[in-house]
This record gives C-alpha cells, structure tokens and sequence, in this order.
C-alpha cells in the first residue's frame, strides 16, 4: 500500500516520455476522451493512476480490448497518439526491443 503515497511524475516525465504501464493507460485514456490529451496526470497519486485504469478497462470491453475492433475513429486516434508516442520515445533512445533486459 506504500505505492498508493507515490506522485507520478507525468507522463511526459516518466520513463522514455511515458512508454511504461502507466504511460499507455494515460494514452489510451486520451483515445477514449477519457481524458483530455494535454493531461499528463502529473502529481497524481498512484489510486487514481488505479482509478483511470479501472475506467480505460472499462472502454476497452466492447471491443475485447483489441485495436483492430475499435470503430475507425477511435481506431485513427489510437494510431495517432500511440504512433507520436512511439516516435517520441525513440527519439529520446527508447529500443523496444530491450524492454524485457534488465
């Protein structure tokens, strides 16, 4: 329960500008207008990080949490925003390739 005192950074400020668990729940809270797109939870404490996930699960169930369900629009603006996010973590020296290295 200790984790529920932490403050998220942001997700701009987290790990390779946001490409961690928390990160893709902010995204995909963005793709489903759950959240604005300039929110970066910055400050937020770790039960409402736990919140907004229970709330994105939620939006993802119609489509059985697969992109390739999702109606185009929202399908657009998951390419869009998980593609910028991408980019920008390369950009920053991100390798997908080495996530499971430690």
């Amino acid at each position: 329960m200790a984790q529920q005192h932490k403050i998220y950074p942001g997700i701009d400020k987290d790990h390779w500008g946001g490409m961690t668990d928390i990160g893709k729940i902010i995204r995909d809270a963005w793709v489903f207008g759950l959240l604005p797109e300039d929110q970066t939870c910055e400050g937020w404490n770790y039960g409402q990080v736990e919140m907004l996930y229970d709330q994105v699960y939620q939006a993802w169930e119609p489509y059985g949490h697969l992109v390739s369900r999702l109606p185009d629009e929202l399908r657009e603006r998951h390419e869009r925003i998980h593609g910028e996010a991408f980019r920008r973590a390369r950009d920053l020296g991100w390798d997908p390739s080495l996530e499971n290295e430690s």
